[in-house]
């Protein structure tokens, strides 16, 4: 009698933990995607563009927000993304949750 009564708890557990994970690999895919980024930027003249271009090419992750500032010695890049919650029942309970992450590198010459 008691193994049914946790059988239920334990599956919903499981699958909090699921919609952890995912929340922690966009988080990772996340700041891959602002080092990318801030690294393309370090490098060229426009900043903004490439910063763009380095993120989405370095993640998957769809859409990203990405902005750029440089200042006179340094690039930096900030990078967020919307992780949806939709694991079955976890999902409904758990807001969806933004992702960021900031990489800060050397302007070199182009």
């Amino acid at each position: 009698m008691e193994l049914a009564l946790c059988l239920p708890l334990l599956f919903v557990f499981l699958l909090a933990i699921v919609q952890l994970v995912v929340i922690v690999r966009d988080q990772l895919a996340t700041e891959l995607a602002a080092r990318e980024a801030a690294r393309a930027a370090s490098v060229t003249t426009s900043t903004g563009g490439a910063a763009q271009s380095a993120a989405e090419h370095a993640v998957s992750l769809r859409p990203l927000i990405v902005s750029a500032v440089a200042s006179t010695d340094t690039v930096t890049v900030t990078v967020s993304h919307v992780t949806h919650t939709d694991v079955p029942l976890i999902g409904s309970l758990i807001p969806d949750v933004d992702v960021t992450a900031t990489a800060t590198m050397a302007l070199e010459p182009p």
